[in-house]
């Protein structure tokens, strides 16, 4: 049995495209109707859970025939649009048939990265679960852009874990879990290192499945940085969801950090997608390296990207190797128009400050 450090009252269950999709882009039936009645008993038995669900543009492929993905923006949000409504018709009739409700939260980055609408979000959430409604969450495909993209439905539920300070974040695959070099899945992971990275090259099974094991692995490191314990496991196990709660030993175990990262850092670092770049000199580089220093504005060597005072920006060395990420005091403008750095404000106050290669 696994010993995970507090009791799961809460829970984010991240279901990839190739658990509920065949490779014909059809709904998986019976894989649908497991998942769900395991949702709807946690629910009854007081465990709120959360579910991030992939499969739009599977789904809409499906319904509209179409059996190669497209690569432009435009058809993928048409296929996105169409598929949400059929995911969510399967979902709200089998949610019904376990004398359930459910609902559909559709978010972007800007959710996250605006600190309004990211409050905003965990008390939408915190609503739901008090009407006892299991949120159904996905990236809003048919108005995301590049710029505001999370990217996968990995980092997707990282982040909402996160967000409602969840008990434990697992991620259903078509795979049982990570595996080592001699193909054997690994039981449990203290800390994602290099080594753990290096093993986890390639990619999902299925074609349909955008986030390959990196992905995954760069979603578990932003859960268990905010002390969030993370799983990933294969969505087919029988009876997958009960019998991890249960402390089973299924799939990897990704331990917390021992050390949680503050909320405001966890933001600044994981949810807030940065506006442009810092470079900075040698000097500035070895003070912030040694800690509890903020970032001085003769530190600072050129600057690139659209920012405006309060938005995150990375902080790179000369060679652009990322060091630390910050809340920038100066909008770019200002910058450009600077004719001296002395004797003004830091670029980024220490409190502002979390350093840290990505």
């Amino acid at each position: 049995m696994r010993n995970f450090p507090r009791p799961i009252k809460k829970i984010v269950v991240k279901v990839g495209s190739s658990v509920i999709a065949t490779e014909l882009m059809k709904p998986r039936v019976a894989q649908l109707k497991s998942l769900v009645g395991q949702i709807a008993f946690l629910r009854k038995k007081g465990i709120k859970v959360v579910l991030v669900s992939s499969g739009a543009i599977a789904y809409g492929m499906g319904v509209l025939g179409k059996k190669k993905r497209p690569t432009d923006l435009a058809a993928l949000q048409t296929l996105a649009a169409v598929g949400q409504t059929a995911l969510m018709d399967k979902y709200t009739g089998l949610f019904k048939k376990n004398k359930t409700h459910c609902a559909q939260l559709l978010l972007t980055w800007d959710d996250f990265d605006n600190r309004k609408r990211f409050n905003n979000v965990r008390a939408t959430i915190e609503a739901m679960f008090e009407e006892g409604i299991v949120p159904v969450v996905n990236e809003n495909d048919t108005i995301s852009t590049d710029e505001i993209k999370f990217g996968d439905n990995d980092k997707l539920s990282a982040l909402v874990a996160s967000l409602i300070h969840a008990d434990l974040l697992l991620i259903l695959s078509d795979v049982d879990g990570l595996y080592d070099i001699e193909k054997k899945v690994l039981q449990e992971i203290k800390e994602i290192t290099t080594e753990i990275k290096s093993i986890a090259g390639g990619t999902s099974k299925k074609q349909m499945s955008k986030g390959g094991m990196s992905a995954k692995l760069e979603a578990v490191n932003i859960a268990t940085h905010a002390k969030i314990p993370s799983v990933i496991a294969n969505g087919e196990t029988k009876d997958v969801l009960l019998r991890v709660v249960r402390r089973e030993r299924i799939g990897t175990l990704f331990m917390e950090r021992d050390k949680k990262v503050l909320a405001r850092k966890h933001w600044i670092s994981f949810g807030a997608k940065p506006k442009g770049m810092l470079t900075i000199d040698e000097g500035a580089k070895k003070a912030l390296l040694q800690g509890g220093k903020s970032l001085l504005l003769v530190g600072v060597t050129s600057f690139d990207g659209h920012f405006k005072k309060g938005d995150v920006v990375v902080v790179a060395d000369k060679k652009h190797h990322e060091i630390a990420r910050g809340i920038v005091n100066y909008s770019i403008s200002e910058l450009n128009k600077m004719t001296t750095k002395k004797g003004r404000p830091e670029a980024i106050h220490v409190d502002d400050l979390i350093l840290g290669a990505r």
